[in-house]
């Protein structure tokens, strides 16, 4: 394969630091070394030192944290979308706008090759790959670890130190890590057995729910339009935003997750996530939405979640049927306007109140338990219950008439 320049997506770590010297030996041609700042909290200095002690001709950063809120993490919360039940999906969000910059660079660049840290197990490779051929097919790709035979950590770093690449993973630190404004997430080391507990030291961004405050610490979260905007009445941009959660979440021990997961390449794997800021904003969207979502939409929306974050987790941000969906969702966000509180409390994000001034569909007239005044005539259920019933009524008709 002959190519004239590279991009590689590069995050300073041992993976992409073994990669960038690796394509660098392989293809003799200038690579370029780029790092999206999407608040993974990296001194950027040192890694830019360090991209181009390895063999960068360049290192750009691309600071993409405010779009990765706004264009990316909110408009999946709108969609109150978690996989499998419980992943909010902090890596499967970042891949595709990581990849659309990386293909951005390329263009500016002009390089004829992108290249990525992935490995041929998981699902990263296939993120990122979908958005660069969704974005420019004509880039090539190099995808090393399914063409090399540097095929385990062990080679890895043993390729580093005989190149003296500083290698970040030590036997106390085993774990490949990822974060961003959304989420941290953990793999490898003990964590490979789905039987052991994590450690500890390993959480970086809460603290254990048993060592959480004592007292609770209640927040009222503002929406428009399904988006949240502020923070007890403090409007915030959208990363400030999301870091004030963060911040109130890991210090009252929010928003860890251990599951073992389904990859769209067919294994199962093991991961655990920090996800504080986005476990409120979770539960505090699906609040507003009980009161000014109309009961069908809000279950279409239910219906239509699960295979939404299906998408984005098997790297489908860019495709039509996506684009489509969240055309959709948003649509049914214009009337989610009000605000919610919540209550952290030792691991929990408490929902205790939701209230609209504008939009809100419960009608405390109708739903009391008091005299309402006449506001709904309760003898209106029994037809509603009888038409409800009337297939099950003919069918129990028919097996009494057969005996």
């Amino acid at each position: 394969m002959s190519v004239e320049k590279i991009v590689l997506a590069y995050s300073g770590g041992l993976d992409t630091s073994v990669i960038l010297k690796w394509l660098a030996n392989e293809y003799g041609c200038p690579v370029i070394a780029y790092c999206a700042d999407i608040g993974q909290k990296e001194d950027w200095d040192k890694v830019r030192a360090k991209g181009m002690a390895t063999g960068a001709d360049k290192v750009i950063v691309s600071d993409l944290r405010e779009e990765f809120v706004r264009d990316y993490i909110f408009p999946a919360f709108r969609a109150n979308a978690i996989y499998e039940g419980s992943y909010l999906l902090g890596t499967s969000l970042a891949r595709p706008l990581i990849a659309r910059e990386q293909v951005r660079i390329a263009a500016e660049e002009n390089a004829d090759a992108v290249s990525h840290g992935a490995t041929g197990k998981g699902n990263d490779q296939v993120r990122f790959e979908l958005s660069y051929l969704a974005l420019n097919p004509k880039l090539t790709i190099i995808a090393p670890w399914r063409i090399w035979d540097l095929n385990s950590r062990q080679k890895l770093v043993a390729y580093a130190r005989e190149h003296d690449i500083p290698v970040p993973v030590t036997k106390k630190n085993p774990y490949s890590s990822d974060e961003n404004l959304l989420h941290i997430s953990f793999e490898g080391g003990i964590l490979e057995d789905p039987w052991n507990e994590p450690d500890e030291e390993m959480f970086k961004l809460t603290v254990s729910p048993e060592r959480a405050p004592d007292t609770p610490t209640y927040i009222e979260i503002d929406f428009a339009q399904g988006t949240p905007v502020a923070i007890d009445g403090e409007r915030l941009a959208p990363v400030a935003l999301m870091t004030r959660l963060n911040d109130l979440g890991g210090a009252n021990g929010i928003g860890r997750l251990d599951m073992v997961e389904n990859r769209f390449v067919g294994m199962k794997s093991r991961g655990v996530y920090e996800t504080p800021g986005g476990t409120i904003l979770h539960r505090a969207r699906r609040a507003i939405e009980s009161i000014t979502l109309d009961r069908e939409v809000a279950h279409l929306k239910d219906d239509l979640m699960p295979r939404y974050a299906s998408m984005i987790y098997n790297g489908y941000w860019w495709s039509p049927e996506r684009l489509a969906l969240q055309a959709l969702i948003d649509h049914t966000q214009q009337n989610v306007n009000g605000w919610v509180r919540v209550k952290l409390y030792k691991g929990n994000a408490i929902v205790t109140g939701r209230d609209s001034k504008t939009d809100s569909l419960f009608d405390s007239t109708i739903a009391t338990f008091e005299d309402d005044g006449g506001a709904y005539d309760q003898k209106d259920a029994g037809g509603f219950i009888k038409l409800n019933a009337l297939r099950m009524r003919i069918a129990a008709n028919l097996k009494a008439r057969k005996g």
